[in-house]
C-alpha cells in the first residue's frame, strides 16, 4: 500500500489519542518517518503491521479499526492535497462512485507500483446503491465499508452500508441513504 495510508493512520491516532499513543504505535510496529512518505508504495506487510499495532495499542478489534479508519480516510483525503482530486471525481454520491476507477487510474499513472481496487456501480435507485468492490488484496472489506460511510458523510447523506454475499466479481455492498 502507499504511504498516504500510513500518514492517515498516524493522523487519525493523533486526532483521537495524541502524540504519546502514536509514539507507542510506532515503536510497536517498528516504523518511523521512512514509512510515512505519501507517494511511496510499501509492501502490504508494513501496512498490516501498522494496522495490527494500532488495533493492539488502541485495544480495538482490527475490523472495528478498519471500519473507523475507512470512514476517517475520506475526511483526511479531503483536507490534504488529494482534496481536489476528490472534488473532480464527482459532485454527488452516484457520480463519485461511478468515477472511482477513473480516479484510481490517474493515481496509478503517478504511482505505477500501486495496486488499485476497482469499484463498479451495479445498481442505482434513489436512496439505494449496490457497489461491487474487487481487489487483489483480501481482508479489507471493513475498510471499504468505512470508506462508503465516509462518502455518505461527504455528500451530506445519512444511511447505512452492509456487505452482501460475494459473487464471482468481488464483494458487493448495499448503501441505503437519505439526505440530511
Amino acid at each position: 500500500m502507499y504511504g498516504m495510508i500510513h500518514r492517515a493512520v498516524r493522523q487519525m491516532v493523533l486526532d483521537t489519542r495524541g502524540e504519546a499513543t502514536w509514539a507507542e504505535i510506532e515503536r510497536a510496529a517498528g516504523l518511523g518517518p521512512a514509512e510515512m512518505i505519501s507517494a511511496e508504495v510499501y509492501d502490504d506487510e508494513v501496512t498490516l503491521k501498522l494496522i495490527g499495532a494500532t488495533a493492539e495499542i488502541l485495544a480495538e478489534p482490527v475490523d472495528a479499526l478498519l471500519l473507523a479508519f475507512g470512514r476517517y480516510w475520506i475526511s483526511f483525503a479531503e483536507r490534504g492535497s488529494f482534496g481536489r482530486i476528490l472534488d473532480f471525481t464527482g459532485t454527488d454520491l452516484v457520480s463519485f462512485i461511478g468515477n472511482l476507477d477513473n480516479m484510481h487510474q490517474g493515481v496509478q499513472a503517478v504511482m505505477p507500483d500501486a495496486r488499485m481496487p476497482s469499484f463498479q456501480l451495479v445498481d442505482a435507485t434513489p436512496g439505494r446503491l449496490i457497489v461491487s468492490y474487487a481487489s487483489t488484496r483480501t481482508g479489507l472489506e471493513r475498510f471499504v465499508e468505512g470508506l462508503l460511510l465516509g462518502l455518505l458523510d461527504r455528500f451530506g447523506l445519512t444511511g447505512s452500508v452492509s456487505e452482501r454475499p460475494a459473487n464471482g466479481h468481488g464483494r458487493q455492498f448495499l448503501l441505503t441513504y437519505s439526505t440530511t
